[in-house]
């Protein structure tokens, strides 16, 4: 787990398993497998279609994500990475915030690579190349996956902050 501005931690689920039932911890479990699954209860392939839950689901405390590591950046729904941006904005003031997935190389740095550049200027440039490789400084194991290295490049632009009058 390595804390990539103030209170934000990005990691994987060993780093979530360490901190699970501590106090002043906000999660976004930026996985399906297995916590999107548990917290369904589903026991197919994916989550049912219809499921008010089927991309996002909210607990006290955390958010998870029905969120794959997956070639093909079709499958990697806006809404849910806009909620988890959200979730993190809305908690970190107030908590420690961890984002992390099954290994911590991909789905979570990627959103929180997405959070820094829409919430802060911790990463010092809103050009793609500088600021991937100042987010590369902060979180060495930053290695994702196609769908999540495309869906990155191809909304930049969504996730810059609103310019300044």
């Amino acid at each position: 787990m390595i804390e990539v501005y103030p209170n934000l931690f990005v990691g994987s689920q060993d780093d979530e398993a360490a901190i699970r039932g501590q106090a002043g911890w906000f999660v976004v479990h930026a996985c399906k497998e297995p916590y999107h699954r548990h917290a369904l209860g589903y026991t197919g392939q994916g989550a049912p279609k219809q499921h008010p839950e089927y991309l996002l689901a909210e607990r006290p405390g955390r958010l998870i994500l029905n969120l794959v590591d997956v070639a093909q950046v079709s499958f990697i729904a806006p809404i849910i990475v806009d909620t988890a941006l959200g979730a993190v904005d809305r908690h970190i003031a107030s908590a420690k915030v961890l984002i992390h997935c099954n290994q911590g190389f991909s789905r979570s740095p990627s959103i929180a690579l997405l959070y820094l550049l829409k919430h802060t200027n911790a990463l010092g440039s809103q050009e793609p190349a500088a600021a991937l490789a100042a987010f590369r400084r902060l979180y060495p194991p930053y290695a994702p996956a196609q769908g999540m290295a495309d869906y990155v490049r191809l909304n930049w632009a969504n996730y810059l902050p609103p310019a300044k009058s």
